[in-house]
């Protein structure tokens, strides 16, 4: 499981990015679209990392709301 950013980008895409993968980003027209797209870039990414013997980093991202 890994926590997932995802938001409107300046060029009508939805931007989406996985902040304990920070190479893991990715973008679809739609929001469904880019979910689709940084899910597939996980998995190829920490397939990646298992191939090469590498370690897999923890997802310790924690989110919050603040009002200002």
């Amino acid at each position: 499981m890994r926590q997932v950013i995802i938001y409107p980008g300046e060029d009508d895409y939805w931007v989406a990015q996985c902040p304990s993968l920070p190479p893991c980003i990715s973008q679809g027209k739609t929001k469904e679209e880019a979910i689709a797209n940084i899910r597939e870039a996980i998995e190829l990414y920490l397939e990646v990392l298992q191939e090469e013997g590498r370690v897999i980093p923890e997802d310790k991202v924690e989110t919050l709301t603040l009002t200002i």
